[in-house]
């Protein structure tokens, strides 16, 4: 079945240099065109090369192979953008030995005793394992720019702690992939009001949720300057249109997959005769 969505235009998603999130329309779906139906076969074609792809990093990195590597997904958004959903639909086809989620709030007592990375470095994906986080340090620089809740000299700090931080992880082998779910105050109204009309999710929402939607202008203004200075070689972000979840989780998968191919390596090699085993397995009665 042909892609209807490659691989290779979505890196066009890619924040660079001259890039303006005003420019970017969340109810888009770029280098897409076609019905519901279609966007459904584009989302679930790519399942079983994950679950391959994913199968041949962690067998590589249990048998021991010291070059194998690891993947993190960052996913960063508004409220509502859907970031979880993501993650547990994307995440799907994986086999849970290989996979982890963290998510990331209010930082603990314990956790604002440490330099902001600290928390974020005990969920560091090891060789062979994918970590998808659910929010990430990169908060330190947006909520906590917003409410200026640090100094802004330390808000400044942290744009070159984190690209030096993202480049080690890069030097030890793990594939960064972030992303930013770019929903609309619409789309985000939307969903605030199905959370209040229904019982099961009234747990999702939070008062706060209004103060935070409150000062949207100043969440994007924060997430523009630190997708640009941030976005490097080593740790790209891609802004993401983000209304339409089965489009953007599609997104989401196909760079999941990319990752997984560069890092794919041969199958590891048995410290046996297969062969004989084989010969004595099938002469058993």
């Amino acid at each position: 079945m042909p892609e209807k969505i490659r691989i290779k235009d979505i890196h066009a998603l890619r924040v660079t240099e001259g890039f303006d999130l005003a420019d970017v329309d969340p109810a888009s779906t770029p280098f897409f065109r076609g019905d519901d139906d279609d966007l459904d076969q584009e989302y679930e074609q790519h399942d079983d090369t994950l679950e391959d792809l994913q199968t041949n990093l962690w067998a590589n990195a249990k048998t021991g192979n010291q070059e194998t590597g690891s993947v993190l997904l960052i996913l960063q958004g508004m409220d509502t953008s859907g970031k979880g959903g993501a993650i547990r639909h994307v995440f799907k086809p994986l086999h849970p030995l290989g996979y982890r989620t963290a998510a990331f709030g209010k930082p603990s007592k314990e956790e604002a005793k440490h330099d902001f990375l600290w928390r974020v470095t005990q969920h560091m994906p090891a060789r062979g394992e994918i970590v998808a986080f659910d929010r990430s340090h990169y908060e330190d620089v947006l909520v906590q720019r917003v409410e200026k809740m640090a100094p802004e000299e330390e808000i400044e700090r942290r744009y070159g702690a984190i690209v030096d931080f993202e480049r080690a992880a890069a030097g030890f082998g793990t594939r960064i992939i972030k992303v930013m779910l770019h929903i609309s105050p619409e789309f985000q109204k939307e969903n605030l009001l199905d959370r209040l009309q229904d019982p099961e999710k009234f747990w999702k929402f939070h008062p706060s949720d209004l103060e935070t939607r409150a000062k949207w202008n100043e969440h994007m203004a924060a997430y523009q300057l630190a997708m640009e200075r941030t976005s490097t070689e080593q740790a790209p972000w891609y802004c993401v249109p983000g209304d339409n979840k089965k489009y953007a989780r599609t997104v989401i998968k196909h760079l999941l997959v990319d990752a997984l191919r560069d890092l794919q390596q041969p199958w590891p090699s048995p410290d046996y005769d297969p062969a004989e085993l084989l010969r004595r397995v099938e002469e058993e009665r």
